[in-house]
């Protein structure tokens, strides 16, 4: 019996071993999903005896096997016994961290991390201080990389003795002679300062970072450009300027653009880490100079942080920096020959008017505004009047009607119809600033124009537009200008324009309120349930569950139910259906009056 029992606890760990010798990968991977499950059926210690070595013997597996097998190690801490255990972790994970596949690695070394946590220091030094010596001067530069991610979450909680090691172990790693161990160690440099005592940031990070920001490979310059702005953050004011800011310097002049990009792409995080004195004397002059880049893609990038620069510009000379040296570059960019420099300074310039105040706006900044609107690029004056408000709340959209409208007009009507249904989406916020008179003046027309679109998402979209608007101007306005028109496209003679006034009908009715449905909309809608369209016809049975809320009793009685009655009597299947689904789902009181 006793050897019974013994043969039923082996089954789990049996039936594991098949799966993860199978053929079929899938097989393996659900075996893996499993682990959790046959360790607590193992029990602790068959985990640490059994289980764990079998899975670091057989790490040769499908990358997706193994990916699967380093994140479940990851939560493995209870399963093994607590933290006293967590150190039999470690063996397969640190064969996982040494793997071809990156994915598996960085998932490894993310399990590792977590698990370092568990550890006590005492047991971070015996165990865990090893490993990640051993994967530091491993011959691959898979355990390389991977070691690179694992100094910082060790190095707090061990002795001095061990911490200058950890140091030494680094610093190699950052004149490794393979490029990828280098990339590894710069993208780590920045959160290993942050861990480290100040006097070795300055003594041993220091120079590494000018070391790698000076790497014949661009890849790790970049990285590194990241690393010097968060160790600019924990270096004091006075060192800076020494310390960092040559290097930086350099970067941003970097004859491989995509460095300078990366400066381009960190600016205003580098201007907080700096403050407002190097600010005016080192940054101002690179923000210049990367705002008129040879490389699109970097004048992008600095259009890109324009608005967030000037706002975090110290407050006593920032009007004087925009107006002297920002505003001549962002003139230049402006009429930039590409387009997505445009655009990208198109989407924050209109921010630069609450900053600059009324005059300046007026004057300055307008008209670069009204230039923007006549872009040969969609996509610029599309972003210029998305971010409208900013403008509107300094100086008026008034002073930009005249051109906005030309813009709004050929938005409206340009070919690609995902550019038509963003400037639909911006019309209420449109109306809203320009006022009623001047909106039923020069857009409504485009709004109606809309509703017919050979698209559905733009006729859609135009649906939901006009609910909006009737919420902005009320439901008077609605019953003079809309309704009329929206009710007039049910004559027409494609099917199509008579379904979107039912459609309308559905996104109106609850705005416009119980008269205006009542008396205008209702006589329409009932009209067309003898529409020769069935898709017509089942639409009416569903607008007319969707306006029943909005009726009053007597017209439910009197006038909905005999429709719809006579709608579940229709030829057509859907007909039938969607009637059926008005009467038993919204009306259930008319349910009753037909069923008897």
């Amino acid at each position: 019996m006793a050897g019974a029992e013994g043969d039923d606890s082996l089954y789990p760990i049996a039936v594991l071993i098949d799966e993860l010798r199978n053929e079929d990968v899938q097989l393996r991977l659900n075996s893996i999903k499993k682990l959790s499950t046959i360790a607590l059926a193992l029990g602790v210690e068959r985990t640490r005896t059994e289980l764990l070595p079998f899975l670091t013997d057989t790490i040769y597996d499908e990358d997706e096997v193994l990916l699967a097998l380093a994140e479940q190690l990851g939560s493995f801490t209870v399963l093994v016994g607590g933290p006293e255990f967590v150190h039999n972790l470690l063996p397969p994970l640190e064969s996982l961290a040494t793997v071809e596949e990156t994915v598996v690695r960085d998932k490894a070394v993310e399990s590792l991390r977590k698990i370092s946590q568990e550890h006590s220091p005492v047991d971070l030094e015996v165990h865990f201080v090893p490993l990640v010596k051993r994967l530091a001067s491993g011959d691959w530069f898979t355990s390389r990389t991977s070691a690179c991610g694992l100094f910082s979450v060790c190095y707090p909680r061990v002795s001095s003795t061990v911490k200058a090691e950890i140091r030494q172990h680094f610093r190699t790693l950052c004149s490794d002679d393979t490029p990828m161990v280098r990339r590894a160690a710069a993208s780590k440099l920045g959160e290993f300062a942050k861990v480290l005592e100040l006097d070795y940031v300055k003594s041993d990070i220091i120079p590494l970072f000018t070391a790698l920001a000076s790497d014949e490979q661009d890849s790790v310059r970049l990285l590194a450009v990241e690393a010097g702005v968060s160790i600019a953050t924990l270096l004091p004011q006075e060192d800076l300027e020494a310390l960092v800011m040559p290097t930086l310097r350099q970067a941003a002049e970097d004859k491989s653009w995509r460095v300078r990009y990366m400066v381009a792409d960190k600016f205003s995080e580098l201007q907080k880490a700096v403050g407002p004195e190097i600010t005016k004397t080192d940054l101002v002059p690179a923000f210049q100079n990367l705002l008129k880049d040879c490389e699109a893609e970097v004048r992008a990038a600095a259009a890109n942080k324009v608005k967030v620069f000037c706002e975090n510009l110290p407050e006593d000379s920032r009007e004087t920096i925009i107006m002297t040296h920002i505003l001549p570059c962002v003139k230049e960019l402006v009429s930039d020959t590409n387009q997505h420099v445009k655009s990208a300074l198109a989407s924050v310039i209109m921010g630069l008017s609450t900053i600059l105040g009324k005059d300046n706006t007026v004057e300055h900044l307008l008209p670069l505004f009204l230039v923007q609107l006549k872009d040969e690029c969609p996509e610029v004056r599309l972003n210029i009047i998305s971010n409208l408000d900013c403008v509107n709340e300094v100086i008026g959209i008034r002073q930009l009607s005249q051109s906005l409208l030309p813009a709004i007009v050929e938005l409206a009507e340009d070919a690609k119809w995902r550019v038509r249904l963003a400037i639909i989406e911006y019309m209420p916020l449109l109306a809203g600033q320009l006022g009623v008179e001047f909106f039923d003046e020069k857009l409504n027309s485009l709004c109606m124009a809309w509703l017919i679109d050979h698209v559905f998402a733009i006729r859609e979209a135009a649906t939901c537009n006009l609910m909006k608007l009737v919420e902005k101007f009320g439901a008077e306005w609605a019953q003079n200008t809309i309704v009329p028109k929206v009710l007039g496209m049910a004559n027409d003679s494609n099917y199509l324009h008579r379904m979107t006034t039912l459609f309308c009908i559905n996104a109106l009715s609850g705005v416009c309120g119980q008269e205006i449905t009542t008396k205008h909309m209702l006589p329409v809608v009932l009209k067309m349930s003898t529409d020769q369209v069935a898709n017509v016809r089942f639409n009416v049975a569903r607008c007319l569950q969707k306006i029943g809320p909005v009726l009053d009793s007597s017209a439910l009685q009197a006038e909905v139910k005999p429709v719809l009655e006579k709608l579940a009597t229709d030829q057509d299947m859907d007909v039938k259906y969607f009637a059926l689904e008005a009467i038993s789902g919204t009306f259930p009181f008319i349910s009753l009056t037909f069923e008897t």
